[in-house]
């Protein structure tokens, strides 16, 4: 079996879907499938990524096949997106003290065209 990774499979929209039905409630795959437009075959194979990627377990239940949440690998893309998260906060609060600093200068006199220093020529 191919590894995949948790990327992958929060890629796909439909994947996504799944995820959160699963999440609210352990279902097999035929009430999973009822959600979507699209083939059983097509839903089973998006569980397929789920389960290879550790998003979902199936746990057999008689002649049904469950779905059960396993989230935990959510967290690297939780850890994936805070560093960036941290990564904006550290430019828009240095933004936000350029700003206060220039606020505090008052307003500044915008210089006429020509009236800056002459460019030497080459």
């Amino acid at each position: 079996m191919m590894r995949r990774d948790v990327f992958q499979a929060i890629a796909d929209p439909t994947r996504r879907e799944i995820i959160q039905l699963v999440s609210q409630k352990n279902m097999h795959l035929n009430e999973v499938a009822d959600h979507f437009e699209v083939s059983r075959p097509a839903i089973s194979k998006h569980i397929r990524i789920l389960t290879e990627c550790g998003l979902i377990r199936m746990k057999q239940e008689g002649r049904l096949r469950f779905c059960e949440p396993d989230l935990k690998k959510l967290n690297e893309v939780a850890d994936w997106v805070e560093q960036y998260r941290e990564f904006w906060t550290q430019k828009l609060d240095a933004l936000e003290t350029y700003l206060e600093t220039l606020q505090k200068k008052g307003p500044q006199p915008v210089p006429k065209p020509g009236s800056g220093p002459a460019k030497k020529r080459k």
